[in-house]
């Protein structure tokens, strides 16, 4: 069965640093897209960050670009995402998502509309 689950999320403070893992279990990660999606109270789920199978393009939502990054362990089975300089509006539930990438559809188009395999989600709150 293909599950994926997400650690690291907590209590930081504005300014401070988090690294989420999203670890999987039934398939390899290598041989899927990954994306990292947000949902806060009250507002429309995001598309934060995502990276592709096939050549490892990287697409990062406006919001957070230039403090996150997304990153590969193959031998781990994991995906991360490195949160720094995060401030309160980062605050969220985050979400580890993977799905086949077809040969026509990038990683920008696949954070942007969703995919397919969810995790359960890891809360990121960022307050003083």
């Amino acid at each position: 069965q293909l599950q994926l689950v997400e650690s690291g999320g907590g209590l930081v403070q504005p300014g401070g640093s988090l690294r989420l893992s999203c670890a999987a279990s039934g398939f390899t990660l290598d041989n899927y897209a990954i994306g990292w999606f947000r949902q806060a109270p009250g507002k429309e789920r995001e598309g934060v960050s995502c990276i592709s199978s096939s050549d490892g393009t990287t697409y990062y939502a406006d919001s957070v670009k230039g403090r996150f990054t997304i990153a590969r362990d193959s031998a781990k089975n994991t995906v991360y995402l490195q949160m720094n300089s995060l401030k309160p509006e980062d605050t969220a539930v985050y979400y580890c998502t993977a799905d086949v990438q077809q040969f026509d559809s990038t990683i920008a188009t696949m954070c942007k509309y969703g995919m397919y395999y969810w995790g359960k989600g890891t809360l990121v709150t960022v307050s003083s």
